[in-house]
Formats: structure tokens, C-alpha cells, sequence
């Protein structure tokens, strides 16, 4: 076999193959073999019928395309070793200029991996949060705890009112017609709590328990594809109202819901779980946006099927974790009014993020030399057997050296980025946002979760939520 490969696109090269004719007969033999079953011959059972005689009957090539198929894999395979191409596509626009008993002459195309320039990847500047916990955060989270644990007691001679808990049944209406998932029964609602659509809740209040009533209400814009925008009657009927009573905020409350025998110990142990859940937070929070800048450094034209096999592992583990709740995928999408292809293309900009983030930590690693020991691995090794209680020697079985290898270099790279980046006080905006900016996780050890924020629990069909 000889091949020759020429760079004829950015991150593209066209390989010239030849299959010799002994390698190619040695495929057309093993095509006979494996199709000679399926093929009829005059006067002859199946699976009888000399090779010979099939290829007079069918024609001398009758074979040449299985043949082609056992015989490809391993020469593309010897010029991609040869060549010392790092292929990140399958071969492309194929051109089978001759196959015969002369052997194959063809070419084809492949992607290859970019080869990028990084520079500053060190001292990477970004927003780190404050991680003081003020007394507003703590009584916050004693009025959490006070919720918790408050006790449901019914409302009686008085009208329904924000706050309370509204047990009602409802069904609701589209142009005179029932439609799905809008019918509940005995279903608690908290008034003023948002869990339905806008205009909803604020027409249980002032009704009185027994009332039956309308409610009139128009379904946001994006919402499932069916009930987008459209007007809607509810036929709802208030059956029992209740509300919270809430413990009082003492030494008995601290008592009862912890190991402290005091209010004053129960706080200052909420202060110090909150401060190291602050520092937890901004702790991720600056390293996403520090992994977000050094994906910005990466000075590469990133190839399309890189991304798209990226977006494409997000949406199958985003699939994975809706459905390990229990709900079914394509229930799910409907509910947020996607296809599994519009999902794809939400993840795009985040899955060229990952592969710049990636490709910027294996040219850190190239850049710094950067090396396992014999020990190192060895010692992962034996964490990811007690990690998950088998042996040592079925995780290497199940884990090559050279993978692990190359994750441990990734580690490194990765912490030779966050340890040189300096933190700086966030703006004045950035600091009042409640939530920091959510950024796709680096990818510097094993595959992350790429559907991290797929949601705790199903959208209840029949509560006509948002």
C-alpha cells in the first residue's frame, strides 16, 4: 500500500490511497466468504457455489464493494499513522479512481485537528465575588429554616390572600375545548409564589372556600408550541385554603432542628456554612470565567464537526439526566417548545467554547512539558479503585495508561492556569447580579455533565405552570 496526503483546505487534507492487488484479493476472498450464504447459483445450495462461478454468474466485481469495506479500514488507518495526522472527522467526499484486480486507487478527505497559538495563558485576570456573609444573608436563611419547618393550619371566615395555600381543582379551556395537561385536582397552590402562568394566582384571591369561578388568562409567547399565546378559560374551584404558622425564632427552635443548644450557636454555624458555600461558589465562579478567557486566547480556526460532536455529547447527557428523573425526553423538549436539533444549536456557542478550552489546555501541555510519573499514575490508578470499590488491576483493564496519562497533563494544565490567574473586584453590575454567569464547565479531567443544569424535578403536566 502506498499513500500520500496534501494539505488542500485550513484543517483539511485529501489522502491518496493504493491497495495493493494482493491486499485487495485477500478483501475480495473474505467478502466471499462472509456473503456466499445470501447468494443463489443455479444447481448449486447455498453457500456451495465455488467463488469462480459466482463472479461468472454476477460479474467479476460482484464482490468489490464488501471488499472495499474490509480492505479500507486498515489502509486509512496506516496513512493516518504514517502521515501523523490528528483526524477529528470521518473520511469525506470519496473518489474511487480505479478497483480491480490491479488493486484500488482512491482518494478521500479528512479533518484534522488545528494547530492553534496560545499566548497569556498565565495570570489570567477575572471577577472573583466577596465571600463575606453580612446578618441580612443569615436572617434570610433562619426565615428559610422557619419556613421549613412551619406547621399548615386551615383559613376560616376570611377570603383567600397572597400566601396562602389554595387547594383547588381546575380545568382549563381553548376556544371551548379541553386541551392536555391543563386539568388538577386537589392540587396546593401558594398564592403570590409565581408557580403558575402570569394572572393565574392573583384571580384565587378574594374568593372564599366553596367558590367556583373563571379564570382568564393568556398564555405567554414562549410556552409549548400548541398553547403559545393563546387565550384560555380556566373553570377552577377553591376547595380548601390553609396557611403557614411559623415556629418561633428561639432557643427551643435551635433545639429542635440541630445538634446546638442555642440560637446564637445555631447562627454562627449558619454563618460559617454559608461563608464556605460563598467561597465554594465564587471559588467556580472565577474559574469558569478564567477557562471562558483562556478559550478567548486560543487563535485557531475551530473545525465545525469538532463543535458539533460536542453539542451533540451535551444533548445526549443532557438527555441522560432529564431521563434518569423520570422524564421522558420528548416530553420534555415540548415543554420547552425545542426539538432535539434546536437543542443542538442552543449548546453551539458553548460547545466551541469547550473545544478552545480543551485545545488550549493540550498546547499548555506541549508548551510547558509537562509529564506524568510512573507514580502519579499509580497512585490515580488506585483512587479510581477505591473510588469505585473494584480492584486495581480490573480499573486498568478498563482504563489505558496512555488515557489516563493524558488527563493527568490536562490536570496539570488546568492547574497551572487557575493557580497563576489573579482575581480582581467585580464591577459594580457584575456584583449586584444575584447569580453569577453560568459558563461551560472546562473540560480537564474526565467528560463533564454537560446538561448540569437540567432540571430537579418533572414540569407537573397538570398545574398549567410556566
Amino acid at each position: 500500500m502506498s499513500v500520500s496526503a496534501e494539505k488542500t483546505g485550513t484543517n483539511e487534507y485529501t489522502l491518496s490511497l493504493s491497495i495493493s492487488a494482493e491486499d485487495f484479493e485477500k478483501a475480495v476472498q473474505k467478502a466471499y466468504l462472509k456473503e456466499k450464504n445470501n447468494i443463489t447459483v443455479k444447481g448449486w445450495r447455498k453457500g456451495k457455489a465455488p467463488r469462480a462461478l459466482i463472479e461468472r454468474e454476477y460479474g467479476a466485481n460482484v464482490f468489490y464493494d464488501s471488499a472495499l469495506d474490509i480492505a479500507f479500514p486498515d489502509a486509512y488507518e496506516s496513512a493516518i499513522e504514517s502521515e501523523k495526522l490528528d483526524v477529528v472527522s470521518q473520511p469525506f467526499d470519496f473518489d474511487i479512481k480505479s478497483v480491480g484486480k490491479e488493486g484500488v486507487e482512491l482518494t478521500c478527505k479528512v479533518t484534522v485537528k488545528p494547530v492553534i497559538e496560545l499566548d497569556g495563558y498565565k495570570g489570567i485576570k477575572a471577577p472573583k465575588a466577596s465571600t463575606e456573609v453580612t446578618d441580612e444573608e443569615v436572617d434570610a436563611e433562619l426565615n428559610r429554616k422557619l419556613e421549613e419547618n412551619a406547621r399548615e393550619i386551615t383559613v376560616e371566615g376570611r377570603a383567600a390572600q397572597n400566601g396562602d395555600i389554595a387547594v383547588i381543582d381546575f380545568e382549563g379551556f381553548v376556544d371551548g375545548a379541553a386541551f392536555d395537561g391543563g386539568k388538577g385536582e386537589d392540587h396546593d397552590l401558594e398564592l403570590g409564589s409565581g408557580s403558575f402562568i402570569p394572572g393565574f394566582e392573583e384571580q384565587i384571591v378574594g374568593h372564599n372556600v366553596g367558590d367556583s369561578f373563571d379564570v382568564n388568562v393568556t398564555f405567554p409567547e414562549k410556552y409549548t408550541e400548541d398553547l403559545a399565546g393563546k387565550e384560555a378559560v380556566f373553570k377552577v374551584t377553591l376547595k380548601d385554603l390553609k396557611t403557614k404558622e411559623l415556629p418561633a425564632l428561639d432557643d427551643e427552635f435551635a433545639k429542635d432542628i440541630s445538634e446546638f443548644d442555642t440560637l446564637d450557636e445555631y447562627k454562627a454555624d449558619l454563618k460559617k456554612n454559608l461563608a464556605e458555600n460563598k467561597e465554594k461558589n465564587a471559588k467556580r465562579a472565577f474559574e469558569n470565567e478564567v477557562f471562558s478567557k483562556l478559550a478567548s486566547l486560543v487563535n485557531a480556526e475551530i473545525p465545525e464537526c469538532m463543535i458539533e460532536r460536542t453539542a451533540e455529547n451535551m444533548v445526549n447527557e443532557f438527555k441522560y439526566n432529564v431521563e434518569s428523573q423520570g422524564i421522558p425526553f420528548e416530553m420534555y423538549l415540548k415543554y420547552l417548545g425545542m426539538t432535539p436539533d434546536s437543542l443542538k444549536d442552543s449548546y453551539k456557542e458553548r460547545a466551541e467554547e469547550e473545544v478552545r478550552i480543551e485545545l488550549a489546555l493540550e498546547k499548555i501541555v506541549e508548551l510547558e512539558n509537562l509529564d506524568v510519573t510512573d507514580e502519579e499514575l499509580e497512585k490515580e490508578f488506585a483512587d479510581m479503585a477505591e473510588r469505585y470499590k473494584i480492584e486495581v488491576e480490573a480499573v486498568k483493564k478498563a482504563v489505558a495508561t496512555e488515557t489516563l496519562a493524558k488527563e493527568l497533563k490536562m490536570r496539570k494544565a488546568s492547574s497551572l492556569v487557575t493557580d497563576s490567574a489573579v482575581a480582581e473586584e467585580p464591577k459594580a453590575e457584575e456584583a449586584a447580579e444575584e447569580e453569577p454567569k453560568k459558563k461551560a464547565p472546562a473540560k480537564r479531567t474526565t467528560k463533564k455533565k454537560a446538561a448540569e443544569e437540567a432540571p430537579a424535578e418533572a414540569p407537573a403536566e397538570a398545574d398549567a405552570a410556566e
